[in-house]
């Protein structure tokens, strides 16, 4: 093969970028592009779908001229995205006919509750592997199919498309309508079994199946590109926590790793067995290479963590750039007895209460914002620690290590507080930037580009490892003040 690269596109939360990668799995540019936060109403959050894909174009053009690149040059195109939003298109058109409705968004509090109103929270969790909640995309296109019923009619008649951001992308660059297993399994409309859309959730939720992509594995060629790189094969989507998982080269059994970014979520890779959890975890697809077997995870997803050091510094102007809450958290030894919940859209794993709101308590006239800077960075770290808590007791096993990426892993605070709450050593690899990375491996798997998974192993190299420092009786007395704390979050809705 000819090419030397291949181009992962990850459209997020806040932003997209867009990626190069070379044959070593080493990035050789980048591009990034925010846009814009649409918050409507109170615990409303949308995305305008078109601003993405302006976005997406713009990064392709500007990472590939910046690698020197000629569309000869790459090899495939892979995608990882935010997960459980849902956009909703014209068939005719290409164009939204309604702003994204993005993961973080509560609205469908309602349609949730009256589900869970005829068989309790865990209603399908046998099914999909997920509990009644907000988070999921079902819910979002119940509520939009409720109170615009011709859409729910145009979806019927095919002339509406729906789909999470992976399959609005795809569809934009190739004009296929596919999806790919592990964005599925985040609908609540995928059996967990037969990865496939499921007909009793369908029509539960009011989904007519003429509307959905048709689910494909993570790593396979779903289309050529007809927009920027045109001819070049669009070849991998991932979700991006599963995109990480890959990144991560998670590829055995018992192999765990945690993003840390707007939110935080932690993945156990279970083999190509579903887990079923019993401890407020999802049951998860963790990834489908090609026509090999599924491969499972557990996740633990946790709504805000970076979204807290964003809010110290946007809404409450306690500091002026994200990475001034570690030169203020460095200054002090400890909280001062203050413990921030950052419960702003609910609690997810392991609570799934979307009834908690976020807390500051134990506050005292000792408390300065060093102390809450601090605390905000502990809030991450006890969160994640609940996670593992609930991992080890659905897997029977503990976890030896945690493979760590994402934006917040920039702060060695962060990193050292996480080994300390964990007692486990915390690794960052050399390429932090792992869910393009993995969207990137299931694209060059697809075409050839990397001959299998034992080749992505030997890419994988740590950049630094934290040793826990604090002792059972320091672990002990944090956790028994985080777990005070939360209870205070909860019935506040």
């Amino acid at each position: 093969m000819s090419a030397q690269f291949v181009v992962a596109i990850d459209q997020g939360t806040t932003s997209s970028r867009c990626m190069v990668f070379d044959r070593g799995g080493r990035p050789v540019a980048v591009a990034r592009l925010q846009h814009r936060q649409i918050f409507p109403r109170p615990g409303w959050v949308e995305h305008d779908a078109a601003e993405i894909w302006r976005n997406v174009v713009a990064c392709l053009d500007e990472a590939v001229a910046a690698a020197g690149a000629t569309r000869a040059d790459v090899a495939a195109i892979g995608i990882t995205n935010q997960r459980e939003t849902i956009v909703v298109w014209d068939r005719a058109t290409g164009e939204p006919v309604h702003p994204a409705i993005v993961w973080q968004d509560t609205r469908t509090d309602r349609v949730v509750a009256g589900l869970a109103a005829q068989g309790g929270q865990d209603r399908f969790r046998d099914r999909t592997g997920l509990p009644l909640a907000t988070y999921f995309s079902a819910p979002k296109l119940r509520w939009i199919f409720d109170e615009y019923p011709e859409t729910a009619r145009r979806a019927v008649a095919g002339q509406v498309l729906v789909g999470t951001v992976d399959a609005w992308l795809i569809w934009k660059l190739t004009g296929h309508h596919v999806t790919d297993v592990t964005n599925a399994g985040r609908t609540m409309l995928m059996n967990l079994t037969t990865l496939g859309w499921d007909p009793h959730l369908l029509d539960a939720y009011g989904v007519p199946a003429e509307a959905l992509p048709a689910i494909r594995p993570s790593s396979e060629v779903y289309g050529t590109s007809r927009g920027p790189l045109a001819g070049v094969p669009v070849a991998g989507a991932l979700g991006d926590q599963h995109a990480a998982l890959v990144g991560q080269a998670c590829f055995d059994p018992g192999d765990a790793k945690c993003t840390y970014g707007t939110g935080s979520f932690l993945l156990l890779n279970t083999g190509d067995r579903p887990v079923r959890s019993e401890a407020g975890l999802i049951t998860t697809v963790g990834y489908q290479l090609g026509a090999a077997p599924a491969v499972y995870a557990l996740e633990g997803s946790i709504a805000v963590t970076g979204a807290l050091i964003q809010w110290l510094r946007d809404n409450l102007g306690i500091v002026s750039r994200a990475s001034e809450v570690d030169e203020l958290a460095v200054t002090v030894p400890d909280t001062g007895g203050c413990v921030i919940v950052p419960a702003f859209s609910g609690l997810f794993a392991p609570h799934w209460r979307s009834d908690a709101r976020g807390v500051i308590v134990g506050l005292t006239g000792f408390v300065t914002r060093a102390h809450l800077a601090r605390a905000a960075l502990e809030a991450t770290a006890w969160q994640v620690r609940e996670v593992t808590e609930a991992m080890t007791r659905d897997a029977g096993l503990a976890l030896a290590g945690l493979r760590v990426d994402g934006g917040m892993t920039a702060s060695d605070v962060l990193l050292q507080i996480q080994a300390d709450v964990l007692d486990i050593p915390v690794t960052r690899p050399q390429v932090i930037e792992t869910t393009c990375l993995g969207a990137a491996y299931a694209a060059g798997l697809a075409v050839g580009f990397w001959s299998g998974t034992d080749e992505l192993r030997t890419h994988w190299h740590a950049e630094r490892t934290w040793q826990p420092t604090l002792t059972a009786g320091e672990r002990e007395t944090g956790e028994r003040r985080w777990r005070k704390a939360v209870a205070r979050t909860l019935d506040w809705v």
